[in-house]
């Protein structure tokens, strides 16, 4: 047995989680990202692990890391130069688009801006029709002529997107060998093999989002690779997807834009786990770093995955865990905008400069700066000591930037950044619960990230939630996430039917393919047949609508039974999204779905026995803290999270530090360290949260 590592590389900071397999000890470990090159914190950090803990790296028997770099690549639009191969007529296809406007009255709104130079978008003779049969033969001189024009405008990267390549590939497959032969150097990415489904331009911007990437991670992963392999690690490492499972480094390089919010989606794993382990199968997620914070929603046990989502204003149609992201973290800059109001991000500090209190040449005022004025940060050191802080060049920039355009003192400027923060995140929270047709209400918040547990509670109140999830490691919950991921593929096919029995015969054959196809994936990845399992799910949608839901279904061979269950749950669906549904109505089934699941060892994370009669501990410091909603600082007891016995109760108003994260207890919420070492923490003000 040996040691499992998950590391999480964040805009802020790089978090570190190891598991020893022998001793069953969990710990976690922080140090600032390097932005121009993540591999470099990564590989430091885990360097310092193995030495601190005398840890032999041929110990290391799983490793795995979520990455930023296919989402700052976009970002930054640092992509590989492409070209795109298209059939005949199709070309402008991307700049079309499908007529939805991102903002529907904004009519100056710019578009993307291209991420395929001028001139190289090719059109090549060739056609399929709807059913997969051929109109026009593939014209392979075209392609030749097409692939050598490419070259020479020194592309590095192509994309290929025929019509209809997702009922019949073979065109697509050809041109990727003729590609091969004449241009073996370049990268190619072909629809067909990321996208077996219909909607043209989603399609071809999926595979234009790969092909932009490619380049880039694969350097990247060569790079990280060769980096473990010097630093003694044998074990090949894993990569994580943005549907919340790892995928291994040539899966990675083949299909990049799986990874678009790779880290983000191991934090929601790591929430279902818990949530599991506590018994409580409907969370909201609230992780809040230093860069961003992202909100998703946990029902039943599940988190809930999107087909489609925009990534950098493109449409991506891969499956993704449900995140929104909002620029609002602990290096959220605020500032007095032109018209006097105070706006909080999205721009942030990050982790050079980073805020003004770190000491590192930061002068704007952040989230950070104002949590340590109110008190609700120590305001001497951070990161279990590790990491001194000053709270005068806090108070300064405040001052500065806040108090020298306003009439606002100091303390309440902080106050208000903080308010206006938690707007923001309240306002993100809304759109993946109340507009989702659920009532947050009857979740339960768990916050993690390094500034979750920070803003939980209050954020909790301005929604009527009255439950909040503090993990044991909550700065580190996403490195801990990617300790519990299995090993995920995900395969669909379009096929447009009405739900009726005679369609049932085509509906499982569909579904054996896919399996098929998962099973052989699954064992490239070495998972052996008993670890295997698999998942199905059908998009419906009414006929003569223009959009689906997917509703999952039993596994197996699909009957009447099956079918009319499928039907009834579509229903419930619709009227619980879009409150009325018509049992009247024919059904078409549209797109099916196989999720072929690879169970990879966890951690075996066991419960402690809560003593008899615990005693809160004695608080390491008394302090003046600010809390929102009470204009006054009010002395309250601090505590560190190591002291607090299993099965105590610490009534608000206090703070509660560790390394990874501060948890701030206001005045009427009171927090219980259960078995796992959660703290619940619960509102008890007697009115309405």
């Amino acid at each position: 047995m040996g040691y499992m590592i998950g590391v999480d590389v964040g805009g802020t900071f790089t978090d570190f989680s190891i598991f020893d397999s022998t001793t069953k000890r969990l710990f976690h470990f922080k140090q600032s990202s390097t932005p121009e090159d993540p591999s470099r914190s990564i590989v430091s950090g885990i360097l310092h692990i193995l030495e601190s803990e005398k840890i032999d790296p041929k110990e290391v028997e799983y490793l795995a890391h979520g990455t930023t770099v296919a989402t700052n690549a976009l970002i930054e639009k640092k992509g590989a130069r492409m070209g795109l191969i298209t059939t005949k007529g199709f070309k402008d296809l991307m700049e079309i688009g499908n007529q939805k406007r991102p903002s529907l009255y904004d009519l100056l709104k710019p578009k993307p801006e291209s991420l395929i130079p001028p001139g190289l978008k090719c059109e090549v003779e060739e056609r399929l029709l709807h059913d997969g049969s051929v109109k026009t033969p593939l014209n392979e001189e075209d392609v030749r002529r097409v692939v050598r024009y490419l070259k020479k405008q020194n592309v590095t990267t192509i994309a290929v997107c025929t019509l209809f390549s997702f009922i019949n590939p073979a065109h697509e497959r050809r041109i990727k060998e003729i590609i091969a032969e004449e241009y073996p150097e370049a990268y190619v990415s072909i629809s067909s093999d990321l996208v077996s489904e219909f909607r043209e331009y989603s399609r071809m911007s999926t595979t234009v989002l790969n092909a932009y990437l490619g380049p880039v991670m694969k350097k990247y992963v060569e790079n990280f690779q060769n980096s473990v392999l010097e630093a003694g690690i044998t074990v090949p490492p894993y990569v994580t997807q943005s549907n919340g499972s790892i995928i291994s480094i040539s899966e990675t390089v083949e299909c990049p834009i799986k990874t678009a919010v790779s880290g983000p989606s191991a934090g929601v794993i790591g929430a279902t786990h818990i949530g599991r382990q506590c018994g409580i199968d409907k969370i909201i997620t609230f992780d809040m770093g230093g860069t961003s914070a992202d909100i998703s929603l946990i029902k039943d046990g599940v988190a809930q995955v999107s087909y489609e989502r925009m990534v950098e204003g493109y449409p991506a149609r891969i499956p993704m865990i449900d995140i929104i992201t909002v620029g609002a973290g602990g290096g959220s800059i605020s500032a007095i905008d032109e018209g006097g109001a105070l706006k909080v991000g999205p721009k942030s500090a990050g982790a050079v400069p980073g805020p003004a209190c770190y000491m590192r040449g930061g002068t704007k005022p952040t989230v950070t700066d104002a949590n340590i004025v109110l008190g609700k940060l120590n305001q001497h050191k951070i990161l279990g000591g590790r990491m001194d802080v000053d709270l005068e060049l806090a108070k300064d920039a405040i001052r500065r930037e806040i108090c020298g355009k306003s009439a606002l003192s100091v303390e309440d400027a902080a106050a208000g950044i903080i308010s206006v923060v938690n707007s923001n995140m309240v306002r993100a929270i809304r759109v993946v619960s109340v507009e989702r047709g659920y009532d947050a209400r009857e979740f339960t918040l768990m916050a993690f990230g390094g500034a979750g547990p920070l803003h939980a509670c209050e954020v909790a109140k301005e929604l009527g939630i009255t439950k909040v999830l503090l993990p044991p490691a909550p700065g580190t919950l996403c490195s801990l996430g990617l300790l519990m991921a299995d090993t995920r593929f995900d395969l669909s096919q379009s096929d447009i039917m009405i739900a009726e029995p005679a369609n049932l015969p085509k509906m499982n054959r569909l579904f054996d393919a896919m399996v098929a196809e998962g099973s052989r994936m699954l064992e490239r990845e070495e998972i052996p047949p008993e670890e295997r399992s698999y998942v199905y799910s059908v998009d419906c949608r009414y006929e003569r609508q223009n959009y689906e839901i997917t509703v999952e279904i039993p596994v197996g061979e699909i009957t009447q039974s099956v079918l009319n269950w499928m039907m009834e749950k579509f229903h419930q669906e619709h009227e619980r999204s879009y409150g009325y549904c018509d049992r009247n109505k024919k059904i078409q089934m549209v797109n099916y779905r196989v999720g072929a699941v690879g169970t990879i060892e966890k951690p075996d994370l066991h419960a402690q026995k809560p003593e008899a009669d615990p005693v809160p501990p004695e608080p390491f410091e008394i302090r003046r803290v600010r809390f929102e909603d009470h204009p006054d600082y009010i002395t309250t007891k601090i505590y560190h999270r190591e002291d607090i016995p299993c099965g105590c109760t610490i009534n608000g108003p206090a703070i509660i530090e560790q390394m990874d994260s501060t948890s701030v207890i206001p005045p009427k919420w009171k927090a219980y360290n259960d078995p796992y070492l959660n703290l619940i923490v619960t509102y008890h003000g007697g009115e309405k949260a």
